[in-house]
């Protein structure tokens, strides 16, 4: 490489990059930068190779002198603000956003970017204003639609109505079209035979998606099922060790493409894990590739999709109208697809390195300890507002909140003082390594669950460090998150219907300590006789519900008309 020019070396490191070989990229893009100093793009291109490498400090520190070079290049603010809220600095990462639609202030993409750090920051409403701006650039801005979707959950204004109706926009603007060009799934239509899965996620590895999805795919009956994982990593066996699942790298691939793959796959039901979230693939979806689709996991919520048939949830999350079962239940009309309910939406897979839960912290400290260790953009102003009138009551409580360092934690000391909380009440948790965050439990008493977007994976680590959760049932599905959960381990005591029915279970459990100390002992064991933790069980459950979805397509004649519209638990194919 030392006998090329700027040029050569440049552009073998972005070829290297392309194909995924970050080590080799980087190298690259440094000997480049080496001999021009002055490249913006060269220090821009090595800031995102070592962001996809893990290495945010010299990816920031490559990002600045981008910018400074190039303080003209919108894209540079762009990737620097992006660079910074994923390490935790989110006031600095919207200041750079900021700063690029300073620059270009009709740049759409700009204020979707701005839309994410702003939610990151719990300011929802403000970030849901962003995208409908970015979507107001551009109408075809398929990233702010889909950021504006998921947002939409976070925003106490929005119900499940008004999520349906912005889902079936996006699905009109931007995905139904691509099905009707789409060419019939040819599978083999043999009711019993083995079926080939598709899970498609962005990523696995320590992510929930990978830490709910291990149980699934290391208990699938591999008889009756043959798993494929497709992912944007560069190797599955990083991401899901002894998964004994077929990986296929999205990497590079467009939607168009990953479909092609898909249909050479010759995958029978194709599973998304990632609904609206960063890194969505529902274009594929959109395009039919498998015979039967179906969402799970990434939230419980709909795709908006046509071309989607069913999505997984359970009878806590979407209580049926009458007994149990496939009943549908008043909240199936607020999905495009078929809701089939499970046992339970949860198989949690505890890790190896949670410590053990420890003494009830109130009795030494003399004080109970209030807790949520949710993402901060769950936490909103009528949550808070809520917990400063529960600390009130309690004036010898404290509370510990997740939250990195910036300026909405004075936010969040402003609604509390606002209720007369003091500062010294209350202490903020940055992140920290998983060994660290489960430690963090030892000194919470109570668990409180934030609202309209309960808890899910964060509410099942404080259960199984023996932290009782408080929660609130909400109006959509992942607001009933909490409900699910500690209805599967039947704690449905501590689950509120009303705000006044929340402070009083939360107040009643912190003047009972001896109750408290009883339930901290005894919910790990609660826990291991739950399904939530019966991977075997699960994963059967799941594989019923798939050969019966199976089943029905195969029972469908060869040209079927298209789904109904939501609610009528019609199915696509």
């Amino acid at each position: 490489m030392a006998t090329l020019d700027f040029d050569q070396i440049f552009a073998l490191a972005v070829q290297y990059h392309r194909q995924g070989r970050l080590t080799e990229a980087i190298a690259g893009y440094r000997r480049a930068i080496a001999l021009r100093p002055g490249a913006a793009s060269a220090h821009n291109n090595l800031a995102v190779a070592c962001r996809e490498a893990g290495l945010t400090a010299e990816a920031i520190a490559a990002s600045r002198s981008a910018v400074m070079l190039a303080p003209h290049r919108v894209e540079m603010h762009l990737n620097l603000g992006n660079l910074l809220r994923e390490s935790g600095d989110v006031d600095e990462a919207i200041a750079a956003h900021h700063q690029g639609l300073r620059v270009a202030p009709n740049f759409a993409l700009g204020f979707s970017n701005l839309g994410v750090a702003l939610q990151e920051a719990g300011r929802v409403e403000e970030a849901i204003e962003s995208y409908r701006q970015a979507m107001r650039l551009d109408p075809g801005a398929v990233v702010a639609h889909s950021n504006l979707l998921y947002a939409m959950h976070f925003d106490p204004r929005c119900d499940a109505r008004m999520i349906l109706e912005e889902h079936l926009r996006w699905a009109a603007l931007h995905a139904d079209a691509l099905g009707e060009k789409a060419p019939p799934c040819e599978n083999e239509r043999s009711p019993e035979r083995m079926l080939r899965v598709g899970y498609v996620a962005h990523r696995f590895g320590d992510h929930v998606i990978g830490r709910f999805m291990l149980p699934l795919l290391r208990s699938h009956d591999r008889g009756q099922f043959e798993p494929f994982c497709y992912s944007a990593a560069t190797s599955l066996g990083a991401e899901l060790p002894d998964a004994g699942a077929t990986w296929r790298s999205t990497r590079g691939l467009s939607d168009e493409q990953l479909a092609q793959l898909i249909r050479q796959d010759r995958i029978d039901i194709l599973v998304d894990l990632g609904l609206h979230m960063s890194g969505s693939r529902l274009l594929t979806f959109a395009r039919k590739p498998a015979p039967v689709q179906v969402t799970y996991l990434a939230y419980c919520s709909t795709s908006g999709l046509r071309a989607m048939d069913y999505r997984l949830t359970d009878g806590y999350l979407d209580p049926p109208s009458t007994g149990s079962g496939q009943a549908l239940g008043e909240e199936d009309q607020n999905y495009v697809e078929r809701s089939v309910r499970l046992e339970t939406y949860w198989c949690y897979d505890p890790p190896a390195d949670a410590s053990a839960p420890g003494p009830l912290p109130a009795a030494s400290n003399g004080h109970v300890t209030f807790g949520s260790l949710n993402h901060f953009s769950k936490i909103t102003a009528q949550t808070l507002q809520v917990w400063g009138r529960l600390l009130t009551e309690l004036p010898n409580s404290r509370l510990i909140l997740h939250a990195r360092p910036g300026s909405h934690r004075r936010r969040v000391m402003e609604l509390l003082g606002a209720a007369g909380v003091t500062a010294e009440r209350v202490e903020f948790a940055g992140f920290v390594p998983t060994p660290q965050y489960f430690e963090q439990y030892r000194r919470i008493d109570i668990g409180l669950d934030p609202s309209p977007y309960a808890g899910g994976t964060t509410t099942l680590d404080a259960l199984w460090m023996g932290v009782p959760v408080v929660t609130l049932s909400g109006k959509t599905a992942v607001g009933r998150g909490g409900v699910s959960i500690l209805s599967n381990l039947g704690l449905e005591h501590l689950i509120a219907t009303a705000l006044e029915q929340y402070v009083q279970i939360a107040r009643g459990l912190a003047g009972d300590l001896p109750r408290l100390g009883g339930l901290r002992e005894s919910l790990r064991q609660r826990m291991r006789q739950s399904p939530i933790l019966d991977a075997s069980r699960f994963a059967r459950n799941v594989e019923a519900t798939f050969r019966q979805m199976w089943r029905e397509w195969c029972a469908r004649p060869l040209f079927s008309p298209s789904p109904g519209t939501p609610g009528e638990g019609q199915r696509g194919g």
